[in-house]
């Protein structure tokens, strides 16, 4: 549990802070050691250069390494300094005396713009304790010891705060006396001046002196969406697009229609419903159907070819409505809980404005043709990338204005298409830019890229990153990824998981059933605290295009009309869709706070190496603790029979422990110890997720 001191307990330091020395002969830019050194601060992103992140009431870490020479004992303390200036202090414990390490946990109750700093400090009152018992037990100077311990107790009494309580200020008084009663024996006076309340004093307002405080790093808090959600993608152009059954040419959705999928998507339990691009689609090079590369009459193009006549990014395609057909929907999103993600991809068609009023915005080959976008062996030739080099002023100035269009018009997220395609010193300035106006505004980084700019991306402001989640399957491959994502990257990088998107479909997903699928979204939806889903998941599209990861005829390139009432009760395909299931994992997750975070993940033994367990457990305000375990069969093809072997501390549980589990999708109730048997797979579910309970 966090713990926290009395207000004003440590607001200023105790006794004489360390001497800076005649002068300093350091060279530029070294920084000197305090009085008591502290070293190693953690969370340390870029050596404090970039924030370190939380959202409210998510607790994380704070460590460092304290010393000092000699044998006087030392202490270390975590402030907080919120964004109006008042500080927050969180008594570290020693957990490796040998190694020096602190560590505390803490947490930020308000969003904005924090600091935090450790601070190493000598302690007399521990020292005395430490060399006055055992001098005194053993006989040795205990009238000077007993003195000394007096007037130490007395300078701490002259120092306690303005809102330490009579009580306690009474302890100290009489603890003096007790010091220096001669009448009493040595032993009994010491044990009097060190009984547990007196401690109990000296721990709410510490003695501090030759205070040393590291560093403040800056750690920036942000509101829970940043970190904890549900994401649903569609095409608001499938949503209510109808093909006439005689002609076959379809009619468009509309904003109007796609409004009309709102309240499935809600009832669902999803946060944020994202748009894949809303804006004009150019004609020039348009793909057809499958990505090819001739269009046939009645073929709508990528919506990621952005640009016509009709206007550029900060414009909707007709079909689609207007601007006060996309505020409507907006406000239904609202109405019904959701927010709503916009899909920004900063690239352009050959028949964008931008070609012909800044061609300067883009690469020009030798033979004088702009350059269309590559990435080997894949060809997008309906699509030109931005270039920001030839006039990044221009072109930072209008990125930044057309953010702005969208945002006046209520969007708070962007999901950002290939940030890592663009410079990442752009993406910080925009972040940063439109924060200063707009601190709500969360963007998730597209990036499936090299680690280093991926996680660079994140470090420049982006609050989530797409992860490497659908390409990891094995267990181990799991383990280790999610432990990188949950250790020292959890400062600054937030996954979400994704087991498909309109881009990719694995072969995990086209030959693994429905086993996988429901296992997949499990997974996703309790490893990470972002997930999010592709439209048409519930109903286990696994069909793909030969040759590619994708799905064949791929929404991108055409309409899709998923006859949506035909799954509802009583509908044709009724029972076929996993839109119950996807239900269930959102209200699992909603009920249980331990699964809104990423640093408490931890795993499990299994001996069976398909079987993957891990848990999640968090402490709740009222002292009881919320705790979830994961159990997962990675077979879809295949019954799973092992043990699981729990570490029953790492649950707040003593290894002795028998606890009652309840599973929260078949509803089974168990009691569960250390070692316990699963059977997991198709023939019944792939997945266990249980509450303990009960404790």
């Amino acid at each position: 549990m966090t713990a926290t001191l009395t207000p004003a307990a440590l607001a200023a330091p105790v006794g004489p802070a360390a001497s800076p020395g005649p002068g300093n002969p350091l060279h530029p830019g070294v920084e000197p050691l305090g009085r008591i050194p502290v070293t190693d601060v953690l969370p340390c992103v870029d050596g404090g250069r970039r924030p370190a992140k939380s959202v409210v009431d998510e607790a994380f870490w704070v460590q460092a390494r304290v010393f000092r020479e000699g044998h006087d004992a030392v202490n270390a303390t975590a402030v907080l300094v919120d964004p109006a200036g008042a500080e927050h202090h969180y008594p570290m414990t020693c957990v490796n005396v040998g190694l020096s390490l602190w560590n505390v946990e803490v947490q930020a109750d308000r969003v904005g713009w924090w600091s935090y700093r450790v601070e190493g400090w000598s302690d007399p009152w521990a020292t005395w304790v430490h060399d006055g018992t055992i001098k005194i037990e053993a006989g040795v100077d205990e009238a000077l010891m007993l003195e000394e311990g007096a007037r130490l107790v007395e300078r701490a009494l002259a120092a306690l705060p303005t809102e330490a309580t009579q009580a306690e200020r009474a302890e100290l008084r009489d603890a003096v006396t007790a010091l220096r009663d001669g009448g009493r024996p040595p032993l009994a006076r010491l044990r009097a001046a060190t009984s547990p309340e007196v401690h109990a004093v000296f721990a709410a307002h510490p003695f501090r002196e030759k205070v040393s405080p590291s560093t403040a790093y800056p750690l920036l808090v942000e509101r829970e969406l940043a970190l904890f959600g549900a994401w649903y993608e569609i095409f608001p152009r499938s949503e209510g697009a109808t093909r006439d059954p005689d002609t076959g040419v379809w009619t468009s959705g509309t904003f109007a229609t796609a409004a009309k999928r709102l309240p499935a998507i809600a009832a669902m339990g999803f946060d944020v419903v994202y748009l894949t691009p809303i804006h004009p689609i150019g004609t020039t090079a348009r793909k057809g159907r499958n990505n090819t590369l001739v269009a046939l009459p009645g073929d709508p193009g990528s919506p990621y070819a952005i640009g016509s006549p009709d206007g550029g990014h900060d414009a909707i395609h007709p079909d689609l409505g207007t601007f006060a057909d996309f505020d409507a929907f907006v406000a239904e999103a609202g109405r019904l809980g959701l927010e709503v993600a916009l899909d920004i991809a900063l690239q352009c068609s050959p028949d964008h404005p931008y070609v012909r009023t800044h061609p300067e915005w883009f690469t020009t080959r030798a033979d004088g043709t702009i350059a269309y976008a590559e990435n080997p062996p894949k060809k997008y030739q309906d699509i030109y990338p931005l270039n920001f080099d030839n006039d990044p002023t221009g072109a930072y100035a209008e990125m930044r204005r057309m953010i702005q269009v969208w945002i006046d018009h209520g969007v708070k997220i962007f999901r950002v298409d290939n940030p890592h395609t663009k410079p990442v010193e752009f993406w910080q300035w925009l972040i940063a830019d439109v924060a200063r106006a707009h601190p709500e505004v969360i963007w998730l980084s597209e990036a499936f890229t090299k680690p280093a700019m991926m996680h660079t991306l994140a470090k420049a402001g982006f609050q989530q990153s797409y992860t490497y989640y659908a390409w990891r399957n094995l267990k181990w491959e799991l383990e280790d990824y999610c432990r990188e994502l949950a250790g020292d990257a959890a400062a600054y990088m937030r996954p979400s998981f994704w087991p498909t998107t309109h881009d990719i479909l694995t072969p995990y997903m086209q030959y693994g059933g429905p086993t996988a699928w429901k296992l997949r979204a499990a997974l996703a939806a309790t490893l990470v605290p972002t997930y999010g889903i592709y439209t048409g998941y519930e109903l286990m599209e696994s069909v793909a295009r030969p040759g590619v990861e994708e799905q064949i005829d791929n929404e991108k390139y055409e309409y899709k009309d998923r006859h949506w009432a035909d799954y509802e009760p009583g509908g044709a395909k009724a029972g076929q869709s996993l839109a119950g299931y996807l239900t269930r994992l959102n209200e699992i997750r909603k009920a249980h706070p331990a699964l809104r975070w990423m640093r408490n993940l931890r795993f499990h033994h299994v001996d069976d190496d398909q079987i993957l367990c891990f848990s999640k457990s968090r402490v709740l305000p009222d002292g009881s603790r919320d705790t979830v375990i994961v159990v997962a069969n990675l077979d879809p093809h295949a019954m799973r029979e092992s043990l699981i072997r729990l570490d029953l501390p790492a649950l707040g549980l003593g290894w002795a422990d028998t606890f009652p589990v309840h599973d929260l999708v078949t509803d089974a109730w168990w009691d569960w110890r250390q070692d316990n048997y699963v059977r997991l797979g198709p023939d019944t579910e792939p997945v266990h997720i249980v509450e303990v309970r009960s404790y």
